[in-house]
């Protein structure tokens, strides 16, 4: 079976500059953050700019999210003119402006709705549709099981589990059980994607043989680390006992850099660029764990200019690294 590593889509992070470099070290698929699709269908140009992508990242997912079958169909034929891969919905987002108003895993508490939008968007499109989900609502509510047959039956392409529920947000440990036995139900054709937890190629492979899933999604681990796809799939193309060099601080950082300029050309603004890249210099492995770097990193996070953010980076590797 091919272990397929994709990128999840995330808000104010998954944007071309990021799904690019992400493509590079390895990304066998990539997501767009999630558009709205009442936006969308509004013209609101924030999130028209969203649906911008390149050959160069595909195979790429462009995700929407809402909370009408109308406006989610009439939406995802605006993203097929876009010509994406696949279109993907996005039941999974747990934040309150989204589920709180009845969309993304909102709708995992009403399950006819769900199922009305996912039969719309499916039927609207020529496009293979895909779906990102949750366990359920709450740990009374586990439902996943029985609602990817449900999702099958509709007729899209891919399922797509994050292992937590909705109440669980981001805390506490991603179950994998459950996403397993979606995966063995033999009623189920469609290929299973499998997301939550996944920070270290031991993690990656240890889900691949496990659970038995047909990819894996990753999200919250690529922040900082682009090349963790590459680091995955070394592990698991090669032996156990092969050892790898680590990689050096130097070239970690100058992928970090690499990452600051190709935000700030997509946004076009330098100072708007670093702020949207900081996210990565916050939860990088690179710096975890120096000693005595607080002050360092705090000046890394307030600085406001590309020259001031490699100036930093290049004294961080000078005092810490090589």
């Amino acid at each position: 079976m091919t272990k397929s590593l994709y990128l999840a889509p995330m808000e104010d992070v998954t944007d071309p500059a990021f799904r690019l470099l992400c493509k590079r070290f390895g990304a066998d698929r990539v997501y767009t953050e999630f558009v709205n699709a009442d936006a969308l269908v509004r013209d609101v140009e924030a999130t028209t700019r969203k649906l911008t992508i390149c050959d160069a990242e595909r195979p790429v997912a462009i995700q929407i999210y809402g909370r009408d079958p109308v406006s989610m169909a009439d939406a995802a034929q605006i993203v097929e003119g876009a010509h994406p891969d696949f279109i993907d919905i996005n039941f999974g987002c747990p934040v309150k402006k989204v589920a709180g108003k009845g969309a993304g895993a909102g709708l995992l508490q009403d399950v006819p709705k769900l199922l009305s939008i996912t039969r719309a968007v499916v039927n609207a499109v020529h496009t293979p549709v895909t779906v990102k989900t949750r366990l359920g609502w709450n740990d009374e509510q586990k439902i996943i099981v029985d609602l990817a047959e449900q999702l099958q039956d509709c007729g899209i392409a891919e399922l797509a589990i994050h292992g937590r529920t909705r109440a669980q947000m981001y805390t506490g440990q991603a179950d994998w059980t459950l996403i397993g036995e979606v995966k063995n139900n033999p009623r189920m054709r469609i290929p299973i994607i499998g997301n939550g937890d996944v920070c270290t190629p031991e993690r990656a492979k240890e889900c691949f043989d496990r659970y038995g899933v047909d990819a894996i999604m990753i999200g919250r681990a690529t922040f900082g680390c682009p090349w963790i796809f590459e680091d995955i799939k070394n592990y698991l193309n090669n032996p156990p006992s092969t050892i790898h060099t680590p990689r050096s601080m130097s070239w970690c950082v100058s992928i970090l850099k690499e990452h600051v300029e190709r935000s700030i050309e997509w946004i076009g603004d330098e100072r708007k660029g670093i702020v949207h890249s900081r996210r990565h210099f916050a939860n990088s492995p690179v710096f975890k764990g120096l000693y005595d770097f607080k002050q360092t990193r705090i000046a890394l996070l307030r600085a406001e200019t590309k020259d001031e953010v490699f100036s930093i980076m290049d004294e961080i590797v000078e005092k810490w690294g090589q």
